[in-house]
């Protein structure tokens, strides 16, 4: 049985981990934390969002980004200080415009494929993950907004994504909790959100019971390849030790650039950090108050998600900072001003701030694929859409992993623990 090795043990790791698995590869995931999905894949803004395919590879966003440089509780903020990694990935970015139309159809198709997947995974293993199927509400404050949103529309279509165009007194039938005056909005059915953190947990616990072995506080110090078999060099304290697979995939997020590198590969992630908090809905006002649908406040850059009866997660922003993983008061204040402003009633008392650096691609679209060594693949770069992408480049990968390594039996049925 061919062994592969699966650095990162985030979204994109475990559900890598758990189709290898499916496939009967005898699969080993190696992750640094304790736990799985510790790092950007513990508390993100949970949408499983088609309706949020539009890639960011559009003029606007650079105008943006200088219009808000110097402005630190902006929607999007960039570091002024130059270095060569951010010069060349904004390089790319600018030659992706481009592809724009391109990029955003083929990620709304993506995305609407992979939510079959992960429905059918998580009804397979019984994942409680705080699933709702209520569909994502996109709010509009101006004229401007809602039409670049119609054009957007467009293009999502292409990639077969029904939304369509609601008026203000349809957006409070939708969601009557939501305050504040509104142009219009776009509501996509179709769309869901849940707790990405107790998925993957709950995934992993799958893959292992489908024969993967997950190991936890393992310290990739380097990974090498002689073309037909990869070395993995793993620290635990002062010690290290060099483990032998017949293949690679690297699903390390935003360590993915330096361990691509060191195989001989460009993966040219940038780490783009975002924030998020959870409001705790202490008491039953707070949870009448607060909405049921998801929304994204395109104004602000702001999703939000219900997590069961007692969590709100509010999560956005985008900050190009290198790999710095401060979690700011001065980014975290705007998400709690705008519970305060939207959902009134929410008692903002409780909140726990968060902050994940994004692995971001420079044309936002993921890397998914064979790298320049017949025994390396790559399964990263998911950028702001890792957890609405995840299952179907997962299954991706596993495909060419089983087209590249042979083709083991595959496990149909789950092993019993």
């Amino acid at each position: 049985m061919k062994t592969i090795a699966i650095i990162g043990g985030g979204i994109t790791g475990v559900t890598t981990a758990y189709a290898l698995a499916k496939r009967g590869f005898d699969v080993t995931l190696l992750e640094k934390h304790r736990y799985a999905a510790m790092e950007t894949s513990f508390a993100n803004g949970g949408q499983l969002s088609a309706s949020n395919a539009e890639v960011w590879t559009h003029w606007s966003t650079i105008l943006k980004g200088i219009k808000w440089m110097l402005k630190s509780d902006a929607p999007l903020l960039v570091n002024p200080k130059p270095s060569w990694h951010k010069l060349s990935w904004f390089a790319e970015f600018i030659g992706s415009i481009p592809s724009y139309q391109k990029n955003t159809i083929e990620t709304a198709r993506l995305a609407i494929a992979a939510r079959e997947h992960l429905y059918a995974w998580a009804e397979a293993e019984g994942l409680d993950f705080d699933l709702k199927k209520e569909g994502i509400l996109h709010i509009y404050r101006d004229k401007a907004g809602f039409d670049h949103a119609g054009t957007v529309s467009q293009l999502l279509a292409k990639g077969g994504l029904e939304r369509r165009a609601v008026t203000p007194e349809e957006m409070r039938a939708i969601e009557p909790t939501l305050a504040g005056n509104y142009y219009g909005g776009y509501f996509t059915q179709s769309d869901s959100t849940g707790d990405i953190h107790k998925f993957t947990h709950g995934l992993a616990l799958a893959a292992i019971r489908l024969g993967a072995k997950c190991l936890y506080g393992q310290d990739v110090r380097g990974v090498t390849t002689d073309g037909r078999q990869a070395h993995v060099s793993i620290g635990q304290g002062d010690a290290v030790q060099t483990q032998t697979f017949d293949a690679v995939v690297i699903c390390a997020g935003t360590a993915s650039r330096a361990l691509a590198a060191q195989l001989g590969d460009r993966v040219n992630i940038y780490p783009v950090k975002g924030y998020s908090i959870t409001v705790n809905l202490l008491d039953a006002q707070s949870q009448a108050s607060a909405p049921v649908v998801s929304l994204l406040d395109d104004e602000t850059k702001l999703v939000t998600s219900r997590l069961g009866d007692d969590r709100l997660r509010v999560a956005g922003t985008a900050e190009f900072n290198g790999y710095n993983r401060d979690i700011r008061a001065d980014r975290i204040r705007p998400l709690v001003e705008w519970v305060n402003e939207c959902f009134p009633g929410v008692s903002t008392r409780s909140v726990v701030p968060w902050a994940g650096l994004r692995p971001m691609m420079p044309n936002m679209m993921p890397k998914v694929g064979r790298g320049s060594s017949p025994c390396v693949f790559y399964n990263t770069g998911h950028g702001h859409l890792g957890w609405t992408l995840s299952a179907v480049t997962a299954d991706m990968i596993g495909d060419v992993v089983l087209e590249s390594m042979g083709r083991p039996a595959p496990i149909t049925q789950p092993i019993p623990a």
